[in-house]
């Protein structure tokens, strides 16, 4: 196309344009025709058009109204493209899984990288996969283990949902403008309905974000609204420590033990 489109700084825009880092990204993927792609965030279409080449098919979402012109220019004669002008927040991902479970792709801004992985969790059933490109200490993260400072809402609640694995570090230079900080691409997979934790997932987002909300407290005073001392202790917590010690595991355990004890007091016929 005739001249580089201007990034916005408001659509937090930072197109890949590392021709080797693309293809590991899509060989990451591994597209095959049949399945249902959806790309949040094609940009100036530089993954696009590779999983487009091996899928046949793709849907993409994007806000920037400057840019649809440009995709449907890109991938034109290469196969078939829907293209969706909306905020990904706005998007009910649901629908779009019509023939198969999505599989989702994305360079998402930095700025709104959590809402949009909240976002994702809202549809898993529909979900097959997700892989995306994040600030490389979002993925991190995403991907920490109990006890390290980066622990946190984030890594509970995803660990909970998905088999989250770090694939390759991107840096700023594979970009255009370069952004400030490290990337990384990450792999996605939900775990099966039976796997996941969906009979008090209200509850456990509830002690998860009022854990980490007060992290520096011990978990008896950052719960206190929530759980006893002794409720901790009975499924093997100690209200003496503090929510980034506990695995993903102990909030579920404490979220079943509280939803019991509120179901004793009246029997249910």
């Amino acid at each position: 196309l005739e001249s580089a489109h201007v990034t916005r700084k408001r659509f937090g825009q930072h197109f890949l344009r590392d021709e080797g880092i693309i293809q590991r990204i899509v060989d990451a993927i591994a597209p095959a025709p049949g399945q249902r792609l959806v790309e949040i965030g094609p940009g100036e279409g530089a993954i696009t058009l590779p999983l487009l080449r091996r899928a046949g098919q793709i849907a993409v979402i994007e806000l920037d109204r400057d840019l649809l012109p440009r995709i449907a220019a890109t991938c034109k004669d290469v196969g078939a493209v829907e293209i969706i002008h909306a905020d990904v927040l706005e998007v009910d991902l649901g629908a779009l899984a019509t023939n198969a479970r999505l599989r989702l792709v994305g360079n998402l801004p930095y700025n709104i990288s959590s809402p949009i992985l909240f976002h994702c969790m809202q549809h898993l059933d529909s979900i097959q996969d997700m892989h995306f490109m994040l600030q490389r200490e979002v993925v991190d993260r995403m991907a920490a283990a109990p006890g390290s400072k980066i622990y946190g809402r984030l890594s509970v609640m995803l660990q909970l949902a998905c088999r989250i694995e770090p694939l390759l570090g991107v840096p700023p230079e594979a970009f255009r403008p370069p952004p400030k900080v490290d990337s990384a691409v990450v792999r996605l997979t939900p775990m099966p309905m039976e796997a996941r934790p969906l009979r008090h997932a209200r509850l456990i987002e509830q002690l998860v974000r009022a854990a980490f909300g007060q992290r520096r407290k011990t978990l008896s005073n950052a719960l206190r609204d929530f759980a006893s001392a002794t409720q901790m202790r009975a499924v093997d917590i100690d209200p003496g420590d503090r929510a980034e010690q506990l695995a993903p595991a102990a909030f579920v355990r404490l979220a079943g033990h509280l939803a019991q004890a509120q179901d004793k007091p009246e029997s249910r016929n």
